[in-house]
């Protein structure tokens, strides 16, 4: 065997599928203990391979469990358990006595006088120089085989890390409803359920995605994207506002109905920073950066507060609100000036909708004039 090429071999088809040389390795030698066993082994063998990368050597071994009598089912046991006199108790561990997969711990000790009851005991097998043609078709296969496998395994690991992270993607095709992109070494999937609506995606066209999901299946691993999700556009303003990312601005609450608009109330611990105008960024730089990436959504910087009266005042940006009255179970009344009532309400009251998600109170807004007169009404 050439060494320098078969190391190098190696090293070329770790890099190319993103696996370590050490998996590498490992594959190859589960295919020469699988074309080993096609051709010299017998059925319920368990034979493994070593492969020495340095010097190109290859050992072999059978490995058997140790056990003892009180592990296998008698004769008798099994007769009755085939005529269903017998069904094996909860529980119990006593296995079928394989000669090809077990060995009885008096034999296991000759050949290695330490070795325990449950222990694997390995059986040096003689290196066979020639597989033989079948043989090494079935090595060919099952490196094959279990390069794809280590593939996947590796993508799904990569991208399962990714979940709550954004990533960016090239729109690669449109089936249906779903939308794929390119996301680096495989193609996520945006559905229909997590698309913007009235946003429209083309081939070549660049996004920025939500990794919602990564789940393995036998294709491969399907990572599920998301372009509405509302952590999109925290994670977003991560990316933009050094200050998030370092944790001296927090994103508190956010609430969005994606491709309209969204709220994100913001604090900050530190003193001496102003959270709105550090999100908001210079002349809007920051803000509008995320605008553009969310297709011109409009987004409501608010300052977040533990006062309930305070927070849900905010809440309702750009309204100005004169009082916050906080009712039972968990309601809210807002008064508003008469000329701000449909500036706070929002157009088909999306304003008042997205202040109640964002605060978790159920709002009422009213104008002054609305409770004069119902003061007046009660009198």
């Amino acid at each position: 065997m050439d060494l320098k090429t078969f190391t190098s071999a190696i090293s070329q088809i770790a890099e190319e599928k993103g696996i370590s040389p050490e998996k590498v390795i490992e594959t190859i030698e589960q295919a020469i203990a699988a074309a080993y066993k096609k051709d010299y082994g017998k059925r319920g063998q368990i034979i493994k391979a070593k492969l020495d990368p340095e010097t190109g050597r290859v050992r072999f071994w059978r490995v058997k469990q140790v056990v003892d009598e009180s592990m296998i089912y008698t004769e008798k046991e099994l007769e009755e358990i085939k005529k269903g006199k017998k069904k094996p108790k909860e529980g119990e561990k006593k296995i079928r006595f394989n000669p090809e997969r077990h060995i009885m711990i008096a034999e296991a000790k000759k050949i290695k006088k330490s070795v325990k009851v449950g222990e694997e005991i390995k059986i040096p097998l003689k290196a066979q120089e020639d597989y033989g043609r079948i043989a090494a078709q079935t090595a060919k296969q099952v490196i094959i085989q279990k390069l794809k496998e280590a593939e996947r395994e590796s993508i799904f690991q990569e991208y399962k890390e990714k979940e709550g992270e954004i990533v960016s993607g090239i729109v690669q095709r449109i089936e249906g409803n779903n939308v794929f992109l390119d996301i680096g070494k495989t193609l996520g999937i945006l559905p229909k359920s997590e698309q913007v609506p009235g946003e429209f995606y083309r081939p070549g066209q660049r996004l920025k995605v939500f990794v919602q999901s990564v789940e393995q299946t036998p294709k491969g691993p399907r990572v599920f994207l998301s372009r509405s999700y509302p952590k999109l556009v925290s994670k977003l303003f991560e990316l933009e506002v050094p200050e998030i990312a370092s944790g001296e601005v927090k994103i508190k609450s956010i609430a969005r109905e994606p491709g309209s608009r969204t709220k994100i109330a913001v604090a900050t611990t530190v003193e001496g920073i102003d959270p709105i105008g550090t999100v908001v960024g210079q002349r809007g730089t920051r803000v509008q950066a995320v605008i553009n990436e969310l297709g011109g959504e409009k987004i409501d910087i608010i300052e977040w507060s533990e006062t309930p009266e305070e927070f849900i005042s905010n809440s309702l940006s750009p309204a100005k609100v004169l009082e916050v009255r906080i009712l039972p179970k968990n309601k809210a009344l807002c008064i508003v000036p008469e000329d701000q009532l449909s500036l706070a309400i929002g157009k088909d009251g999306q304003n008042v909708r997205l202040a109640a998600k964002l605060t978790g109170w159920k709002i009422d807004v009213k104008s002054v004039e609305e409770i004069e007169k119902s003061q007046k009404n009660k009198k």
